[in-house]
Order: structure tokens, then C-alpha cells, then sequence
């Protein structure tokens, strides 16, 4: 049989047409010996009567079809009888009379629903397990669908903006500066290995040191780092870089590229250009550098209000060189024990020794440490968080990054306790966008007693700041972006350095990498822009995430076709799995016990 129509392409246009539908019983009923099967395919459903009183064959034949079976069927497109039209779907006012069934692959009884409400109810072990049985149910199908979308936006966009894509090597070199890289044993080159590519990063310059000025990729990544729901080890980017572009027209770029996603795929508007957030000012206010900007529970600088306070806690703190923070969750004065205990938890994971708190109830303020605070101190905390009855106030006091972290992370806790209590109501659809910019350059660790790069190695410092590259790098801005959605960041990028000298400054002066470890990762690099590099710089997108957000929901497995479990394996396909030794004794490898 030979399909004419899609199941979902029907209407009261083709009544009188003989047509041949091919695809999956949807659902099969029978009415009074009538059997009425849903026939399914990826366009849509389409209703089949077969009448045992004109074709008694005919009937037998079908009240022996089972729900899945993949099936064919002709006959001729007529009206639904009046009173059964159904309004709720596309091809509800016809159905097609069967005249002909070919029964083509019998279905076993499925081991869940596939509808999305009983499918949704079950494990996602067991989805992932059967997942070319999940993926026929209709919100993984729409999923795939608007990954599609999404896909093709990005390449008609960076198509009509001049741009070509170009795909880079998946084995490349080890440069393990980065995440946890994934190694390819040589065969050719024993105990040599390759890297799978954490990302074109190194290859997206080398392409803007050979003249293509403006490339992207939809380039498939991976790092071996520990899986949650927006987070797998094989992941996909939207990777774009530019030749003689500022941030300015990078930013321009890329909210060009997300409104064309947003009006592509959802028929949203969304509006240009975006804010920016400065990092310093996004953690003081939020706590974090990806803030959810759709509700306030701003942190508040006490610092002044503490400086020499008889609460020796806070005193201390801020004698030392650390801040005090404040964040008036507003309307929560009624938190349990037992949220408040999570929420101390919640402390405690990021390096709180506590966490302080005051309840204002019945115009009373509830809380050990009030006993220690002046009248004084209570006038400015009152001005400063304008507490009111029913609030509830947190604190911080630490160093200043931790103490932004541990209130960044009590104000999404407590967002969602509200939440739960139907007093902030946050919408999905409510897309707002940002840029976060002016990152420090470097960060200083502690363990290895060393600057690290914030980004990469390969952003470029603020012009100005160049000069404090020797005397105080901590104080160095650099070129460094990041695109954020309701707390989400979905993308991140930077001008890069361009030239070789400044380049090496900051892998052996800055970073403090051997020379000849530079040489052996990045020599290749460095060589090449001797031969005339010109200025440039990228980002890359996650486009899992976009995907998923697009989509609503939170877990990017639910938008890739075949994803991996948290602890890294396919249920479906069974891997990992062992190997035989002939293939480690070519790869010349050998497996040492947990022991050894």
C-alpha cells in the first residue's frame, strides 16, 4: 500500500476521496459491532469505521487489530454523523470508511501508557528504556519538533546574516585545563589518546585566523562531569564566531538570533535590546551571576549597619574583611520548622556555620539574635529591608562572593516556598532576558595557589585593565558575556585575545602554566597568530537548554532524542558495556581492578 494522505491532513475538503493511510492504531472501540479504530502517524489522527454489515471479512479483520500495530488502510473520506464531530481535532468532522486493511507489524501490549498523561505518570527509568516507545507520544513528539524548529531558525538566521557553517573535528587533543575530557585510545599511536571535543573553542579561532570572519556551528560536545537535568555528558551548541566584532555587535547578533527563535517557534515578540547586568552588581543584588529577574527579594548590604556592633558575629565578620547581607523574604513569617531546618541546610552545603534569621509577627521580632542588636541597628534594618508584619529576614556573613551565594540561594528557596503558598506567581512564558557582563578576568584558587581563568584562557582583558594583568589580576575585567533567562544561563562568550604575545603573557605570567606545557597544548595556537590573527570573538549556546525552555520543561532529557541516565548509561541500547580483550590488546590497554 501506498499512503496518499498524512493521518493529521483531512478535512471536510476531501469528502468523496479515496485515500490510503498508513501508521500506528491509536486506540480501537468497538460500537455495537462497529469498529471504530484512531489511526495514527506523525501528522495527526484520523478516524476509521469499518462496518461488518457491508463487509463482514472486513470486520473480522479489524476487531482483530491491537492499540500500536502498524497498519494501512483505504477507503473513502465522509462525514461524521451528526453529534459526533469533534471540535478538538484537526480532521474531527470526517472520518474514512475502511474498504481495505492490510495489517503490516502486530504491536505487543505496550509497558505504559502512551498518552502524555498516563505516560508521564510512570518512571522515567522505564520511559528511557522503551524510549522509541516514549517518543510516540505526543508531547515528545511536539518536543522533537520544536528542536527541529529551533535548529532551522539558527541556520536561516546566520544564513541570511552572511555566515557559514563549518563542523570541526569531534577527536581532538587532550587540554585538561577545562572539564573532565572523555579519552579515545590510538591504535595507530599506542598510548596516545585523543579528547573528545568539550567544544570548537580552539578550532573556531584557528577558522578566524584563516579568513572565514563569520562561522557557526550546531556542534555536538561532551564532557565527562557529573549528569543532572540540564546537564548531559554529549550535548549540543549553538557555537558562532566573528572577525573584527566588539561586544556591541555581538550582543546585537545574538538577540537577533534569539528573537528569530522566539518568533519562529512560539509567534513570540521579544523585545530588544536586552538589559545588562554588570557581574559585581548581579551578585550583589541576587546573590548569583544567572539571576531570575522575574520577582524581587533583592539582597541588602548591612555592612555599615554592623561595623562595630555588639553582636561580636557580625563584628567579627566585618573587622575581618567580610560583608553582611540581608533579604526580607516578604509575606514567609509563617515558614515551619521544617522548611526553616532546609532552608539551614541549604546554608550550611554552600559554608554557612548557620543561618540568622528574624520573624516579625504581630509587630514582634522573633529571633535569638535580636537580643543583641541596638535600636539603632534595628531603625536601619527596618529602613533598609522595609520589614513589615509577616516578613521574615535572612543574613549572611562571610567574604563577599560567599555570603552573596549562600543569600542567592535562600532567595530562590524562598521564592518557592511562596510559590507554594499562591503569593508569587512566576509564568513560564514570562521571558526575560539579560546579559551579564563584566566578569573578573581571573579568579585566585586557593588549593592550587594560583589564578584561574573565570571563562577561558583565551578571553580577552577590558583594554583598560591590561595594565593590572602583573600587579593585581583579581582587579582585571574581561571581555566576557553571558545571555541569562529566568535564572538559567544559556549562553556564554567573550572577545578573545588576538594577539600572541599578550596570549602568552597570560598562560605563563597570569596562569602560571609551564612553557612547555603551553607549547604541547596550545603551541599550534600561538604559531598561528603570528601569521596575522584578526580581532575576534564568539559564544555558544546551549541549544538543549533553549530547547527545553521553549518546550517548558525543566529536564533537557525530555528534548533529546536519546539521552543518558544521571549515572551516565543508556537503558535502551545497554551501554556502557565491557569490551572484548582482542580490542583492548589492539588499543594496548589494560584494566586495572578497583583494587589496584
Amino acid at each position: 500500500m501506498r499512503r496518499t494522505h498524512h493521518c493529521g491532513q483531512l478535512n471536510k475538503a476531501d469528502l468523496g476521496t479515496s485515500v490510503t493511510l498508513l501508521g500506528w492504531v491509536d486506540s480501537i472501540r468497538d460500537h455495537g459491532g462497529i469498529i471504530f479504530v484512531d489511526l495514527r502517524d506523525r501528522k495527526g489522527i484520523t478516524q476509521v469505521k469499518f462496518d461488518p454489515s457491508v463487509d463482514a471479512a472486513l470486520g473480522a479483520q479489524a476487531a482483530r487489530v491491537r492499540s500500536e500495530s502498524v497498519i494501512g488502510v483505504s477507503g473513502k473520506v465522509v462525514p461524521r454523523p451528526e453529534g459526533t464531530v469533534n471540535p478538538g481535532l484537526p480532521t474531527g468532522a470526517i472520518e474514512v470508511e475502511g474498504s481495505v486493511l492490510e495489517i503490516i507489524n502486530v504491536s505487543e501490549t505496550p509497558p505504559f501508557p502512551l498518552d502524555d498523561a498516563g505516560g508521564d505518570k510512570v518512571g522515567e527509568d522505564l520511559r528511557l528504556t522503551y524510549r522509541y516507545l516514549d517518543l510516540r507520544r505526543p508531547k515528545m513528539r511536539r518536543n522533537l519538533l520544536v528542536r527541529h524548529k529551533t535548529a532551522k531558525a539558527v541556520r536561516d538566521y546566520f544564513d541570511s546574516e552572511d555566515f557559514i557553517e563549518v563542523e570541526t573535528p569531534a577527536l581532538f587533543k587532550s587540554t585538561p585545563e577545562g572539564a573532565r575530557e572523555y579519552l579515545v585510545p590510538s591504535r595507530i599511536h599506542p598510548g596516545h589518546f585523543y579528547a573528545l571535543s568539550q567544544s570548537p573553542q580552539q578550532f573556531k579561532q584557528i577558522l578566524m585566523v584563516a579568513g572565514v570572519e563569520k562561522y557557526f556551528q550546531i556542534a555536538r560536545c561532551f564532557r565527562d562531569e557529573d549528569l543532572r537535568a540540564d546537564r548531559q555528558m554529549e550535548f549540543t551548541q549553538v557555537d558562532v564566531e566573528v572577525s573584527f566584532a566588539e561586544r556591541e555587535d555581538i550582543y546585537a547578533l545574538f538577540e537577533g538570533m534569539l528573537k528569530k527563535i522566539w518568533k519562529d517557534v512560539l509567534g513570540s515578540d521579544l523585545p530588544t535590546p536586552f538589559p545588562r547586568l554588570a557581574f559585581v552588581e548581579a551578585m550583589n543584588r541576587y546573590g548569583v551571576d544567572k539571576p531570575d529577574v522575574r520577582f524581587g527579594l533583592e539582597l541588602t548590604d548591612l555592612t555599615e549597619t554592623f561595623r562595630g556592633s555588639a553582636f561580636k558575629v557580625f563584628q567579627s565578620t566585618v573587622a575581618s574583611g567580610g560583608v553582611i547581607k540581608g533579604l526580607n523574604a516578604k509575606g514567609l513569617a509563617d515558614i515551619t520548622q521544617g522548611e526553616l531546618k532546609n532552608l539551614e541546610d541549604v546554608a550550611k552545603s554552600l559554608g554557612a556555620k548557620g543561618l540568622a534569621f528574624i520573624k516579625v509577627e504581630g509587630g514582634e521580632w522573633k529571633s535569638p539574635i535580636v537580643k543583641f542588636f541596638s535600636e539603632a541597628e534595628k531603625a536601619s534594618l527596618t529602613r533598609e529591608l522595609g520589614i513589615a508584619d509577616g516578613d521574615i529576614v535572612f543574613f549572611a556573613a562571610a567574604p563577599w562572593e560567599k555570603a552573596c551565594a549562600i543569600l542567592g540561594r535562600i532567595r530562590l528557596e524562598a521564592a518557592n516556598l511562596l510559590q507554594a503558598r499562591g503569593r508569587m506567581k512566576l509564568r513560564p512564558d514570562d521571558w526575560k532576558f539579560l546579559w551579564v557582563i563584566d566578569f573578573p578576568l581571573m579568579t585566585y584558587d586557593e588549593e592550587s595557589q594560583r589564578h584561574l581563568a573565570t571563562h577561558h584562557p583565551f578571553t580577552a582583558p577590558v583594554p583598560e585593565d591590561i595594565g593590572l594583568l602583573d600587579s593585581a589580576p583579581d582587579k582585571v575585567r574581561g571581555q566576557h558575556y553571558d545571555v541569562v533567562l529566568n535564572g538559567m544561563e544559556l549562553g556564554g562568550g567573550s572577545i578573545r585575545i588576538h594577539q600572541p604575545a599578550l596570549q602568552k603573557k597570560v598562560f605563563e605570567d597570569v596562569l602560571k602554566i609551564p612553557r612547555d606545557v603551553v607549547e604541547s597544548r596550545f603551541g599550534y595556537m600561538l604559531k598561528a597568530f603570528t601569521f596575522g590573527a584578526p580581532p575576534h570573538g564568539g559564544i555558544a549556546f546551549g541549544l538543549d537548554r533553549i530547547v527545553a525552555l521553549l518546550c517548558g520543561t525543566s529536564s533537557i532529557r525530555d528534548v533529546i532524542a536519546f539521552p543518558k541516565t544521571q549515572k551516565g548509561q543508556d537503558l535502551m541500547a545497554g551501554s556502557p558495556t565491557p569490551v572484548t580483550p582482542r580490542q583492548l590488546k589492539d588499543l594496548h590497554i589494560s584494566i586495572l581492578s578497583p583494587e589496584e
